[in-house]
């Protein structure tokens, strides 16, 4: 579609074509940014190795009664705690904890708490991700878990950058993430499970209504 410029040239005049050399340098900068880069060297082993994690995500799923994207922070110690949150207007909508077999989801806005086991079916009950933790972590750092139809990364320096599979379940999951880190230092606290005093507790159903406002 051509925009009409606010300004150019003049009635009757002929308009001034684009140079080819620009034409072309668009095109091969629009190519670059398609491109899945694979892990350079020892990256992958490094990532694959790495016991703490964090990243800041911008996620779409789309399944055959879900779609929806949203950023989410996300971090890891594995092999067992894990934290997403994601950030609102006024603070978070949502913080989830992963310690052990045990998922705490509160939803802050609402005053309401999830308490439940950290099994695929509840995280896809809750986020419409059918994974359980240990192969979301996995996906992260670029390991493609068995269970999965299809999975790519493309990496930067040191880790994915970009993340696309097709879950077990069929659900198409895309992310980017910025600024990703291993090897860092997190505080005990960012797993400690979110408090929730006088919360009323939902099931998984309820709080995905409440996130998604329905």
């Amino acid at each position: 579609m051509r925009h009409k410029a606010s300004f150019g040239p003049s009635s009757g005049s002929r308009p001034r074509r684009t140079p080819r050399v620009v034409l072309v340098g668009l095109l091969l900068a629009s190519a670059g940014c398609a491109t899945w880069n694979p892990a350079p060297p020892m990256a992958a082993e490094r990532a694959a190795a790495a016991n703490i994690y964090r990243g800041n995500l911008r996620v779409s799923v789309k399944g055959e009664d879900l779609r929806g994207r949203s950023d989410a922070i996300v971090a890891f110690h594995r092999p067992s705690q894990m934290r997403i949150e994601i950030p609102g207007h006024a603070g978070a909508r949502l913080v989830a904890v992963v310690r052990g077999e045990r998922l705490t989801a509160v939803l802050p806005a609402h005053r309401a708490v999830l308490e439940a086991p950290a099994t695929a079916a509840d995280f896809d009950a809750l986020l419409g991700v059918a994974l359980v933790p240990a192969e979301l972590m996995d996906m992260l750092v670029g390991v493609a878990p068995p269970r999965l139809r299809s999975y790519r990364a493309g990496w930067g320096e040191r880790l994915p950058e970009r993340i696309e599979a097709v879950l077990p379940d069929g659900t198409r999951f895309k992310a980017s993430v910025d600024d990703p880190e291993i090897g860092i230092s997190l505080p005990a606290a960012a797993f400690e499970f979110p408090p929730h005093p006088g919360y009323r507790p939902v099931d998984a159903a309820e709080a995905r209504r409440l996130l998604v406002g329905r």
